[in-house]
């Protein structure tokens, strides 16, 4: 077994009662998928495991990977500091804590830097209270990725734009996105890398469900909260969740493409 990270994370605070109702969110169903999908997403999902069984066999973990070397663990500071960026695919990451959920460490980001350059789209249109990072500045927050005190992915979620101080790009446009999300470099961990890029064509689905979800959240509140900027809303914090199992994936993958344990 890995060595648990400790956890300096805080209850931030409570998620305040909605009365309003919103969209509900269904795990997506990849029975249905096509067949060459399906083995894009199971070697994805070999390779994550990869990733895991050598940082196991040096007693290691993705998170320990990146907090390594970064001194004291702060909440709501980036590990590592400046970030991961690989400047050939504009890709992005960054590891922090905050939220202070009992299963949770902590999360991943993961970004597009000047995503419109990159799949021809534009933000979208609306009077913004706050200021959103415009051209070379312009960057999509994709999903983020928890992760429990074992260095290991529990979840994923997606956010409202305040969260992340991104540039909003419709659902539709962020899902062309996740082509792009790559880091191809060995800093700050060559396996975590390695690990993230893989994360990203394993669960491409539920990120697709989440991303689509999440634009159907902020047109409810929207909808309920006329006049106000429901990007700047602190109420919305999270716009939907999935709990997820590497593990448990990649058996379902080989089930449904006939391929034996090897």
């Amino acid at each position: 077994m890995a060595e648990r990270v400790e956890s300096l994370a805080k209850a931030e605070r409570a998620q305040p009662a909605v009365s309003m109702k919103l969209p509900q969110l269904q795990a997506p169903a990849i029975d249905s998928l096509p067949r060459n999908r399906l083995r894009e997403m199971l070697a994805a999902g070999r390779e994550a495991q990869e990733c895991r069984r050598v940082l196991e066999k040096g007693g290691l973990n993705l998170v320990g990977e990146v907090l390594r070397g970064q001194g004291e663990f702060i909440e709501y500071d980036h590990y590592p500091e400046d970030d991961v960026y690989d400047a050939d695919s504009h890709a992005q990451y960054y590891y922090h804590a905050h939220r202070g959920l009992t299963a949770e460490h902590g999360h991943f980001h993961t970004f597009l830097r000047r995503p419109g350059s990159l799949v021809g789209a534009s933000p979208v249109d609306f009077p913004a209270s706050e200021p959103w990072p415009q051209g070379d500045d312009e960057i999509a927050h994709l999903i983020a990725i928890s992760m429990d005190a074992y260095g290991w992915p529990i979840g994923l979620f997606a956010t409202n734009r305040w969260v992340t101080g991104e540039t909003w790009f419709r659902a539709s446009d962020v899902i062309r996105m996740l082509d792009h999300f790559r880091i191809d470099h060995a800093y700050p961990s060559w396996p975590v890398n390695r690990w993230i890029t893989a994360m990203i064509s394993l669960y491409r689905p539920h990120i697709e469900a989440l991303l689509m979800h999440r634009d159907a959240v902020i047109a409810a509140w929207r909808d309920a909260h006329p006049g106000a900027d429901v990007f700047e809303d602190r109420n919305l914090e999270i716009t939907g969740q999935l709990d997820i199992s590497v593990d448990t994936m990649v058996r379902e993958l080989r089930l449904l493409l006939g391929v034996c344990q090897t």
